[in-house]
């Protein structure tokens, strides 16, 4: 039988108004994958923050044995010194330090009064070539991708001698590709005897490399799932998490009409707001029809926030060029607060950093976009703004136990639908979504759907930017697909398939290629 290597017992944690956990209780054998599932809120993140010292012991009941000693953790640090390292879903990278400075931040190498940077990056090379990069370790973080930061925070883990890491959502901003190679990474890890612990929603990805699954949901364990005993398929799963079974993925649109074009985008090209000679947006021109959902579909990289971010009153890009049309009219969007006042939205993919204020209350970033519908003479009217961040709560079910409590203590799909009631409230006729379900559960990620298909029932139109094709395929009408700024393809929601979205974007890969080789050799 192999050795269980974490044991958390009976663990209950509570915060204002709020149980998070009650009696969860969680068995980790040495040297295997373990995911935690369930929805947003169902207290996945809360334990392993209690587990690696981020809620202090006292701050909780419960016990918490590793390595069959009972632990009383203060800190990270204390966490840590046992082998325990917890990757967050936000990561905790300094952009402007290099990546070596990052790995051994509060980890220094050398003395005490000075830093071996000899050590510092020739190890950091070493712990960077595991990982499988081969970027210099004094690289700035800045100047990677996304992918690549996921795997240093990876590799800062392991300079701190992990031998169980913890990775929250570690896919969620990841391509495909990426999270393939994140995923195998971890069963590489598995091989060489190390114990992880992954929270994910990406059930896919969970069955993949999981050896045990443990559902939780409304803060208590459910069940644990055994793979090669029990069924790992994502509808098992699902039943766990939310209860019940859910046939249909994506809701059905009743009664579904389209209308006439009410956006067109002409030629429209963008540039890098520092990199001045780099076009991010390249001569793209599309339209969008009244009650219509309008898929982006491509790789990270392609220039899908860029040209969302762009139309959306220019808050983003430099040198920007080309002509947009609103029901017939040509519209000068200067401004953000053009683009609202001609009610267009832009919910954001980075609802934490730019999409809400994590410090208020749900009630102000409901009507933060709106203000003039909640004011007199330029000032609130505060009973007017809880009424309608209540009517918001009560029609996109956010659970919360009031409008008066800081949005940075909801969970992310709870956080989502506060920021979808924000540009609601503004009420746009054009809704730009980008990546909005991105790091929540499935249950939300339905109810989001459901929010998606009552905008266009009532006439309004949505382009929806996503990274999850299955999502595109099972919520467009319509999917244009866009490869290195450009669009180089569009197919209707009957004919598409990932396949054929797929070979678009390789195809145009490969033309570009092709046209650079043509360049150089006419050069040469």
């Amino acid at each position: 039988m192999a050795k269980i290597l974490l044991e958390m017992r009976n663990i209950t944690k509570t915060f204002p108004g709020v149980k998070a956990l009650d009696n969860v209780n969680l068995q980790v054998e040495e040297g295997e994958i373990h995911a935690l599932v369930g929805e947003n809120g169902a207290g996945k993140s809360t334990l392993m923050n209690v587990l690696s010292g981020i809620y202090p012991y006292g701050s909780y009941e419960g016990q918490i044995f590793y390595d069959g000693e009972e632990c009383h953790f203060t800190n990270t640090k204390d966490s840590e010194q046992k082998g325990i390292v917890i990757i967050h879903q936000e990561l905790a990278l300094v952009p402007y330090m290099s990546i070596g400075e990052n790995m051994f931040l509060g980890n220094e190498r050398g003395s005490k009064y000075k830093i071996n940077w000899n050590e510092t990056y020739g190890k950091g090379n070493e712990y960077l070539r595991v990982v499988g990069l081969s970027e210099s370790s004094r690289t700035l973080i800045k100047d990677i991708g996304v992918g690549k930061q996921q795997l240093v925070e990876i590799a800062k883990a392991l300079a701190k001698n992990a031998k169980l890491l913890i990775l929250d959502e570690p896919t969620s901003s990841l391509n495909e590709s990426e999270s393939k190679h994140l995923l195998d990474l971890l069963l590489k890890f598995k091989q060489e005897g190390m114990t992880s612990i992954i929270i994910s929603h990406k059930l896919n990805e969970v069955s993949y490399v999981a050896d045990h699954i443990t559902v939780v949901r409304d803060g208590a364990t459910i069940e644990t799932l055994t793979k090669g005993v029990d069924d790992f398929s994502e509808s098992r799963i699902i039943k766990g998490m939310v209860g019940r079974e859910i046939a249909d993925r994506f809701p059905k649109r009743e009664n579904h009409v389209i209308g006439d074009v009410c956006l067109k985008v002409e030629d429209w090209n963008v540039y890098h707001p520092l990199y001045s000679e780099r076009k991010v947006v390249d001569n793209v021109s599309f339209n969008l029809r009244k009650g219509e959902v309008l898929g982006i579909s491509g790789l990270m990289g392609a220039g899908r926030t860029e040209l969302a971010m762009s139309i959306f009153g220019r808050a983003y890009g430099e040198n920007i060029s080309g002509t947009l049309y609103k029901d017939g009219k040509k519209l000068h969007l200067r401004t953000v607060e053009d683009a609202i006042k001609n009610r267009i939205a832009y919910v954001t993919e980075d609802r934490k950093g730019n999409g809400l204020i994590l410090s208020n209350a749900i009630k102000v970033n409901t009507t933060l976009a709106n203000l003039k519908a909640v004011s007199t003479r330029g000032v609130i009217d505060r009973d007017e703004e809880y009424r309608v961040a209540v009517e918001y709560k009560q029609k996109l079910r956010t659970k919360c136990p009031t409008v008066e409590q800081n949005v940075g203590n909801l969970s992310g799909g709870n956080q989502q639908k506060v920021l979808l009631s924000k540009w609601m409230f503004a009420d746009p006729d054009i809704l730009i979504l980008d990546e909005p379900t991105r790091g929540i559960d499935v249950g939300a990620k339905y109810e989001i759907y459901c929010i998606i298909n009552q905008l266009v029932s009532e006439g309004k139109s949505v382009i929806m930017i996503s990274s999850e094709m299955p999502e595109l395929l099972g919520m467009c009408d319509r999917i244009y697909v866009m490869s290195e700024g450009q669009f180089v393809g569009e197919l209707s929601g009957e004919e598409a398939t990932q396949e054929k979205i797929m070979a678009m974007i390789v195809s145009s890969d490969k033309a570009v290629v092709s046209d650079n080789a043509d360049a150089e050799q006419s050069v040469s």
